[in-house]
């Protein structure tokens, strides 16, 4: 179980970079400070393109956790 709540969930199960930046970036700019978005994703790249996105965003990669067939990733918008 992983130790954050999600304030917004984004399903990009199924596509394959750079899609789930791309999705993750429109998300974000909706989120207010502080707010955790869960990225589900199942495309392996997004374990290198979502550190580096946050890196250059000013937002925080929180971490991610392993679930059944999909991993979850947690950034806090910054």
């Amino acid at each position: 179980m992983a130790e954050w709540t999600a304030d917004e969930i984004l399903d990009a199960r199924g596509l394959s970079c750079p899609m789930p930046i791309l999705k993750t970036k429109k998300i974000m700019k909706k989120l207010s400070p502080g707010q955790i978005l869960e990225i589900q994703g199942t495309d392996p790249g997004t374990r290198n393109d979502l550190p580096a996105f946050t890196e250059r965003s000013g937002d925080e990669f929180l971490g991610e956790e392993q679930k059944d067939g999909y991993i979850s990733f947690y950034v806090k918008k910054g």
